[in-house]
Protein backbone atom coordinates (compact mmCIF):
# COMPACT_ATOMS: atom_id res chain seq x y z
CA UNK A 1 0.00 0.00 0.00
CA UNK A 2 1.57 3.36 -0.61
CA UNK A 3 -1.45 5.53 -0.04
CA UNK A 4 -5.08 5.52 0.79
CA UNK A 5 -8.21 7.18 -0.47
CA UNK A 6 -10.61 8.50 2.17
CA UNK A 7 -14.00 9.27 2.70
CA UNK A 8 -15.20 11.79 -0.53
CA UNK A 9 -12.00 11.63 -2.37
CA UNK A 10 -12.43 11.77 -6.52
CA UNK A 11 -10.19 10.13 -8.56
CA UNK A 12 -9.92 9.55 -12.74
CA UNK A 13 -9.42 6.19 -14.10
CA UNK A 14 -5.67 6.14 -16.14
CA UNK A 15 -6.17 2.27 -16.40
CA UNK A 16 -8.01 -1.20 -15.91
CA UNK A 17 -6.06 -4.20 -15.80
CA UNK A 18 -6.69 -7.46 -16.75
CA UNK A 19 -6.19 -8.37 -13.15
CA UNK A 20 -8.77 -6.32 -12.21
CA UNK A 21 -7.28 -4.08 -10.81
CA UNK A 22 -7.80 -0.04 -12.02
CA UNK A 23 -5.04 2.21 -11.81
CA UNK A 24 -6.44 6.23 -10.71
CA UNK A 25 -5.01 9.26 -9.91
CA UNK A 26 -5.80 11.30 -7.00
CA UNK A 27 -7.79 14.93 -7.75
CA UNK A 28 -6.43 15.98 -4.33
CA UNK A 29 -2.71 15.46 -4.81
CA UNK A 30 -2.06 13.56 -8.21
CA UNK A 31 -1.35 10.53 -6.13
CA UNK A 32 -1.75 7.48 -8.45
CA UNK A 33 -1.67 4.00 -7.50
CA UNK A 34 -4.04 0.87 -7.86
CA UNK A 35 -7.49 0.15 -6.22
CA UNK A 36 -10.22 -2.91 -6.47
CA UNK A 37 -12.70 -1.80 -8.93
CA UNK A 38 -15.03 -2.70 -5.95
CA UNK A 39 -14.01 0.41 -4.03
CA UNK A 40 -15.40 2.71 -6.13
CA UNK A 41 -18.67 4.21 -6.71
CA UNK A 42 -18.72 5.83 -10.28
CA UNK A 43 -19.88 9.32 -10.77
CA UNK A 44 -20.55 11.78 -14.15
CA UNK A 45 -17.45 14.01 -15.28
CA UNK A 46 -19.87 16.95 -13.79
CA UNK A 47 -19.99 15.83 -10.62
CA UNK A 48 -16.39 14.70 -10.51
CA UNK A 49 -15.97 18.33 -11.04
CA UNK A 50 -18.02 19.66 -8.92
CA UNK A 51 -16.69 17.47 -5.81
CA UNK A 52 -13.15 18.25 -6.71
CA UNK A 53 -14.31 21.64 -4.92
CA UNK A 54 -14.81 19.85 -1.42
CA UNK A 55 -14.18 22.35 1.21
CA UNK A 56 -15.41 20.69 4.49
CA UNK A 57 -13.82 17.96 6.57
CA UNK A 58 -13.88 16.55 10.10
CA UNK A 59 -11.17 17.13 12.56
CA UNK A 60 -12.37 13.76 14.36
CA UNK A 61 -13.52 9.96 13.89
CA UNK A 62 -17.12 11.14 12.38
CA UNK A 63 -20.20 9.10 12.66
CA UNK A 64 -22.20 9.58 9.03
CA UNK A 65 -25.33 7.94 8.47
CA UNK A 66 -26.77 7.00 5.54
CA UNK A 67 -29.27 4.64 3.61
CA UNK A 68 -26.30 2.12 4.27
CA UNK A 69 -26.32 2.66 7.72
CA UNK A 70 -23.95 4.28 10.11
CA UNK A 71 -20.71 4.60 9.04
CA UNK A 72 -17.25 5.52 11.57
CA UNK A 73 -14.88 7.87 9.24
CA UNK A 74 -11.69 8.97 10.11
CA UNK A 75 -10.58 13.00 10.46
CA UNK A 76 -10.01 14.51 7.16
CA UNK A 77 -12.23 13.40 4.92
CA UNK A 78 -13.98 15.23 2.28
CA UNK A 79 -17.39 17.22 1.77
CA UNK A 80 -19.46 19.39 -0.34
CA UNK A 81 -21.22 20.89 2.77
CA UNK A 82 -23.03 20.58 6.38
CA UNK A 83 -23.82 17.20 4.18
CA UNK A 84 -22.43 14.85 0.81
CA UNK A 85 -25.07 13.68 -1.92
CA UNK A 86 -23.18 10.97 -4.32
CA UNK A 87 -26.11 10.19 -7.17
CA UNK A 88 -28.78 9.29 -4.56
CA UNK A 89 -27.46 9.01 -1.21
CA UNK A 90 -27.16 11.57 0.96
CA UNK A 91 -24.41 11.22 3.51
CA UNK A 92 -24.97 13.27 6.77
CA UNK A 93 -21.98 13.98 9.46
CA UNK A 94 -23.56 13.72 13.39
CA UNK A 95 -21.30 16.87 14.13
CA UNK A 96 -20.18 19.74 12.89
CA UNK A 97 -17.94 19.98 9.91
CA UNK A 98 -15.23 22.77 8.99
CA UNK A 99 -15.16 24.71 6.48
CA UNK A 100 -11.03 24.92 5.27
CA UNK A 101 -11.55 27.74 2.67
CA UNK A 102 -9.14 30.06 4.78
CA UNK A 103 -5.08 29.46 5.55
CA UNK A 104 -4.01 29.43 8.82
CA UNK A 105 -1.77 27.23 11.39
CA UNK A 106 -3.35 28.27 14.50
CA UNK A 107 -5.01 24.84 15.05
CA UNK A 108 -2.17 23.14 13.84
CA UNK A 109 -0.66 21.88 17.14
CA UNK A 110 -4.05 20.67 18.41
CA UNK A 111 -4.67 18.97 15.44
CA UNK A 112 -1.34 17.13 15.00
CA UNK A 113 -1.74 16.12 18.99
CA UNK A 114 -4.87 14.75 18.19
CA UNK A 115 -3.23 11.68 16.59
CA UNK A 116 -0.65 10.89 19.30
CA UNK A 117 -0.16 7.60 19.81
CA UNK A 118 -1.53 6.38 16.40
CA UNK A 119 0.70 3.48 15.04
CA UNK A 120 2.93 3.73 12.00
CA UNK A 121 1.70 2.24 8.45
CA UNK A 122 3.57 2.46 5.38
CA UNK A 123 0.86 4.51 2.86
CA UNK A 124 -1.12 5.06 6.24
CA UNK A 125 -3.20 8.62 6.08
CA UNK A 126 -5.56 7.57 9.53
CA UNK A 127 -5.39 7.44 13.44
CA UNK A 128 -5.97 3.17 12.94
CA UNK A 129 -2.28 3.63 10.75
CA UNK A 130 -0.26 6.66 9.48
CA UNK A 131 2.85 7.29 7.57
CA UNK A 132 4.97 10.44 8.27
CA UNK A 133 3.81 12.32 5.02
CA UNK A 134 0.30 11.64 5.34
CA UNK A 135 0.54 12.71 9.17
CA UNK A 136 1.70 16.25 8.14
CA UNK A 137 -0.80 15.88 4.54
CA UNK A 138 -3.95 15.33 6.75
CA UNK A 139 -2.98 17.97 9.44
CA UNK A 140 -2.61 20.40 7.09
CA UNK A 141 -5.92 19.86 4.91
CA UNK A 142 -7.54 20.14 8.48
CA UNK A 143 -6.75 24.08 7.84
CA UNK A 144 -6.96 24.44 4.37
CA UNK A 145 -3.67 23.90 2.90
CA UNK A 146 -2.83 21.17 0.50
CA UNK A 147 0.36 19.27 0.33
CA UNK A 148 1.96 16.65 -1.42
CA UNK A 149 1.60 12.92 -0.71
CA UNK A 150 5.43 12.29 -0.23
CA UNK A 151 7.91 13.79 2.00
CA UNK A 152 9.83 14.65 -1.01
CA UNK A 153 6.86 16.14 -2.55
CA UNK A 154 6.32 18.53 0.06
CA UNK A 155 9.44 19.59 0.73
CA UNK A 156 9.32 21.45 -3.07
CA UNK A 157 6.36 23.59 -1.02
CA UNK A 158 6.11 26.05 0.76
CA UNK A 159 8.95 28.96 1.71
CA UNK A 160 12.99 27.81 2.93
CA UNK A 161 13.67 29.46 6.57
CA UNK A 162 17.39 29.06 7.27
CA UNK A 163 17.48 29.01 11.04
CA UNK A 164 15.75 26.47 13.16
CA UNK A 165 15.09 29.93 15.78
CA UNK A 166 13.13 31.18 12.45
CA UNK A 167 10.78 28.13 13.25
CA UNK A 168 7.04 28.90 13.73
CA UNK A 169 4.36 26.65 15.45
CA UNK A 170 3.07 24.42 12.64
CA UNK A 171 6.52 24.58 10.28
CA UNK A 172 7.73 21.88 8.17
CA UNK A 173 10.84 20.41 9.20
CA UNK A 174 12.77 17.57 6.77
CA UNK A 175 15.11 14.96 7.00
CA UNK A 176 17.49 12.82 4.43
CA UNK A 177 19.38 9.98 4.70
CA UNK A 178 22.96 9.51 3.91
CA UNK A 179 22.59 9.85 0.06
CA UNK A 180 20.89 13.23 0.69
CA UNK A 181 16.87 12.09 -0.23
CA UNK A 182 13.93 13.65 2.05
CA UNK A 183 12.92 10.84 3.64
CA UNK A 184 11.37 11.79 6.80
CA UNK A 185 9.15 14.71 7.91
CA UNK A 186 7.30 16.06 10.87
CA UNK A 187 5.64 19.52 12.38
CA UNK A 188 7.63 21.68 14.57
CA UNK A 189 5.45 22.47 17.62
CA UNK A 190 8.25 24.44 19.66
CA UNK A 191 11.67 25.52 19.52
CA UNK A 192 12.45 22.32 20.17
CA UNK A 193 9.52 19.86 19.66
CA UNK A 194 8.73 17.99 16.98
CA UNK A 195 5.68 15.97 16.24
CA UNK A 196 5.92 12.77 13.93
CA UNK A 197 4.98 9.27 13.20
CA UNK A 198 7.95 6.96 13.45
CA UNK A 199 6.90 3.47 14.80
CA UNK A 200 3.77 5.68 16.15
CA UNK A 201 3.05 9.16 15.83
CA UNK A 202 5.13 11.05 18.88
CA UNK A 203 6.54 14.11 20.24
CA UNK A 204 10.82 14.45 20.38
CA UNK A 205 13.50 16.29 20.93
CA UNK A 206 14.59 19.10 17.48
CA UNK A 207 17.64 20.60 17.39
CA UNK A 208 20.53 21.90 14.37
CA UNK A 209 21.19 18.04 14.11
CA UNK A 210 17.75 16.55 14.18
CA UNK A 211 15.80 14.22 16.08
CA UNK A 212 16.66 13.11 19.32
CA UNK A 213 14.29 10.19 20.81
CA UNK A 214 14.47 9.90 24.51
CA UNK A 215 13.31 6.11 24.02
CA UNK A 216 16.23 5.37 22.24
CA UNK A 217 18.95 7.62 23.72
CA UNK A 218 20.05 8.40 20.41
CA UNK A 219 19.96 10.61 17.11
CA UNK A 220 17.16 8.80 14.70
CA UNK A 221 16.47 11.37 12.05
CA UNK A 222 19.22 14.38 10.34
CA UNK A 223 17.70 17.69 9.78
CA UNK A 224 17.99 18.91 6.61
CA UNK A 225 15.44 21.28 5.49
CA UNK A 226 12.27 23.79 7.47
CA UNK A 227 10.10 25.24 5.51
CA UNK A 228 7.10 27.44 5.95
CA UNK A 229 3.46 27.22 4.74
CA UNK A 230 1.35 30.24 5.93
Amino acid sequence: MISQLLFGDVFEILEKTAENWIYVRCAYDDYEGYIDPKQQLKISEEQYQILKTSNYTNNDITKVNSKFGLQLLPPACSFLSSEMEVKDVLFSPETELKEVTSLSNKDIEGIAKSYLNAPYLWGGKTPFGIDCSGFTQMVYKMVGIKLFRDASQQATQGEVLNFLEEAEVGDLAFFDNEEGNIIHVGIVISPNEIIHASGQVRIDTLDHQGIYNKDLGKYTHQLRLLKSYV
